[in-house]
């Protein structure tokens, strides 16, 4: 017996691809449009083909803020992940306690990203911030505005107040699914606190890993507001990183041409590095073996 197809249920859906098509496929064309033309203004348009693209091919400002960044986003994957599953080992399963550290770590995460980078702004101050004027005391010459080494601590110890919460909480939410049965099994067969950790706490965050290492990169290659209020992308370009110098080059110097060609290659880049993560962990996953017999 044939039934009849209802389509009804796309009158739901049509809401939301309109809603996508205006915040999202019309501002791409836009940029699409501009990447592939020149314009004097006046809505008039001229033909340049691949010349922006060639142009930021070829540009040295372009690679030198794309090694930063990258630098940037491997330093701030090498800490937190680790540190979080540090944290996450080391919270409490139940009780009171566990309500009150979750909802700590959750706080940091709450905060705009215009107030963390203002925060850490006057934070850094010798004058009137607690931690530039400690290290003033102690005789420490700390100076983030002037120092390139100074100003990429303070960005990248920044970030890892501020994002380390999500790596834990993701880990812990992973430990928590962990049956009891396994620790109880470890425990009779006498396995190390190494082993636990190695053939079932590990495997099993692995998913909840995969899920926080993906939102680090993607959150931290596209890293904006935070150093920019707090260095400006100084000293010089020390901390200008790919985001910072496209808004320089699109807003401050209105190079829209080269700007979106730029943006579309920034968002292929993460694009592309974010389907490698994806594609190497979800491999790792599959191959992990299960927890073998004896720990």
């Amino acid at each position: 017996m044939d039934k009849t197809q209802n389509n009804k249920a796309w009158f739901l859906v049509l809401p939301v691809l309109v809603l996508v098509a205006f915040s999202a496929v019309i501002p791409l064309m836009t940029v699409v449009n501009y990447a592939f033309n020149d314009t004097f203004g006046n809505n008039q348009f001229f033909w340049a083909g691949l010349e922006w693209f060639d142009e930021m091919i070829h540009s040295s400002r372009l690679h030198e803020a794309l090694g930063r960044q990258i630098l940037f986003s491997a330093i701030i994957l090498a800490i937190e992940v680790p540190l979080g599953i540090f944290v996450a080992l080391n919270m409490p399963k139940k009780g009171f306690w566990s309500s009150f550290v979750l909802v700590v770590m959750s706080l940091p995460l709450l905060i705009p990203f215009n107030v963390v980078g203002t925060i850490w702004q006057i934070f850094g101050r010798t004058d009137i911030g607690l931690l530039g004027h400690t290290l003033a005391a102690l005789g420490i010459d700390y100076n983030y505005t002037a120092d390139v080494l100074d100003a990429w601590i303070t960005v990248v110890v920044m970030d890892v107040w501020h994002w380390t919460s999500l790596v834990a909480l993701l880990c812990y939410a992973g430990l928590q699914s962990i049956p009891q049965a396994y620790y109880q099994a470890a425990k009779i067969d006498q396995a190390s606190r190494w082993a636990v950790f190695r053939y079932i706490e590990l495997p099993k965050m692995s998913g909840v890993l995969l899920i926080a290492v993906l939102l680090r990169f993607m959150d931290s290659f596209m890293i904006y507001t935070e150093p920019f209020v707090v260095t400006g992308g100084g000293p010089g370009n020390a901390t200008t990183f790919l985001s910072i110098d496209l808004v320089k080059m699109a807003v401050g110097q209105f190079d829209l041409g080269p700007a979106a060609a730029f943006s579309l290659m920034y968002f292929l880049v993460i694009l592309l590095v974010s389907w490698v993560f994806y594609t190497v962990m979800t491999n790792m996953d599959r191959s992990a073996s299960d927890i073998p017999e004896e720990l």
